[in-house]
C-alpha cells in the first residue's frame, strides 16, 4: 500500500517504519529539515525491545513533489491539522483515504471539511515512541493496540484492508464498529492526567500521590463521561477511576504527559482538543463542565505566560 505519514515525529516514524518494513511504499513527512536529512542520509534508526534496526524509507519536508497516496495517516499536532491537510493536497487522489490517529476530538471534522467526510476514517493508537535524535527513535509498538473504524460504524472493505496492512506489519490493529466511542475512551484517559500534569509540572510518580489532584482528575473525567452519555456515544469506560488507573498503567514514575512536554518546550498544547472538546460537546448537549473549563483556562494562562517569555 502507498502510505504517507503526515507529521512523522516519533510516533509517525514508529508506525511508518513498521509499515515500511512490512513491504509498503511509505513516505515520512515532517517539517523538521534536520530530522528528514538524517533519515535520508542514514535511514530511520529504530530502537525497540529486541535491539536496534535501520529502515530505508523516503522522507520529505513537504508534499509538493509527491503524488497521491492510497492512505494518508495524520499525526500532526491537533492545532496544525487544518494547515497540514491543506498543504497535503498533492497526496489526495480520487481514492485516497485519510486516517487521523491524533489525540483528542475534533480533527475528523477539520479533515472532513478539507477532503470530504467520505474519505475520512478515525482511530486511536496506544503505540508509544520517543525521539532520541533526528532520525533516531525508540518504538514501543510491541503488544500495543491500534483501533480504527469508519465514522458511521460500517464494516467496509477499505477499513479491513487497512487493518490487514497494519497487522501484517506487526502493528496490532482492530476494526471498531464504535470508533467514536473508542475515541471518547481515549479522551477520558487524556482528560485524567494531561491538564493536571501540565498545570502542576508533575510527572506521574508524584502526580499520583496527591489526593486533591486525583479528586480533580476524577471530577474532570466524570464530566466527560456525562457529556458522552448525554450525546448518545457508546463507550466502554464507565468509571472515572478506571480511566485514572489506565492512564498510568505500565508507565514509569518519571513519565511526562505530552501536555507537560509541550509546556516545558514553550509551545502551544492540544488542550482545545482534549478538555476543550469536553467543554464544547457539553455546551451542545446542555451538560455543565466547570472542572474541564477551569482546567482549560489554567492551561491557556500557562501557555500565554510561557510564550510571552
Amino acid at each position: 500500500m502507498k502510505i504517507a505519514i503526515l507529521g512523522a515525529g516519533a510516533l509517525g516514524c514508529a508506525m511508518g517504519g513498521a509499515l515500511a518494513q512490512g513491504g509498503n511504499d511509505v513516505v515520512l513527512i515532517n517539517r523538521n529539515a534536520a530530522h528528514v536529512e538524517a533519515i535520508r542520509a542514514r535511514g530511520l534508526r529504530i530502537r525497540h525491545a529486541a535491539g536496534e534496526c535501520r529502515v530505508v524509507v523516503r522522507a520529505e519536508t513537504d508534499c509538493s513533489t509527491l503524488g497521491p497516496a492510497e492512505l494518508v495517516i495524520v499525526l500532526v499536532k491537533s492545532f496544525h491539522t487544518q494547515q497540514a491537510i491543506r498543504a497535503a493536497a498533492p497526496l489526495i487522489g480520487r481514492d485516497t483515504v485519510v486516517l487521523s490517529l491524533q489525540n483528542g476530538l475534533g480533527h475528523e471534522d477539520i479533515l472532513a471539511e478539507a477532503v470530504g467526510r467520505d474519505r475520512v476514517i478515525a482511530g486511536k493508537t496506544y503505540v508509544g515512541s520517543v525521539m532520541l535524535a533526528p532520525g533516531h527513535i525508540i518504538s514501543g509498538s510491541e503488544g500495543k493496540e491500534t483501533l480504527i473504524g469508519e465514522l458511521d460504524g460500517t464494516d467496509s472493505p477499505r477499513i479491513r484492508r487497512i487493518a490487514d496492512t497494519f497487522n501484517a506489519a506487526g502493528l496490532r490493529t482492530t476494526v471498531s464498529p464504535h470508533i467514536v466511542g473508542t475515541m471518547w475512551d481515549k479522551l477520558f484517559i487524556n482528560v485524567a492526567t494531561g491538564a493536571v500534569s501540565g498545570i502542576t509540572g508533575l510527572t506521574y510518580g508524584p502526580l499520583y500521590g496527591i489526593p486533591e489532584i486525583e479528586a480533580t482528575a476524577l471530577a474532570a473525567v466524570q464530566e466527560a463521561m456525562e457529556v458522552a452519555r448525554a450525546s448518545g456515544v457508546q463507550v466502554s469506560l464507565a468509571d472515572p477511576k478506571a480511566a485514572w488507573a489506565k492512564a498510568a498503567a505500565g508507565l514509569p514514575g518519571d513519565f511526562k504527559t505530552s501536555m507537560l512536554q509541550s509546556l516545558e518546550k514553550g509551545s502551544v498544547t492540544e488542550i482545545d482538543f482534549i478538555n476543550g472538546a469536553v467543554v464544547r460537546w457539553g455546551r451542545r448537549c446542555g451538560v455543565p463542565t466547570p472542572v474541564n473549563a477551569t482546567l482549560v483556562a489554567c492551561i491557556k494562562g500557562i501557555e500565554r505566560a510561557r510564550l510571552s517569555h
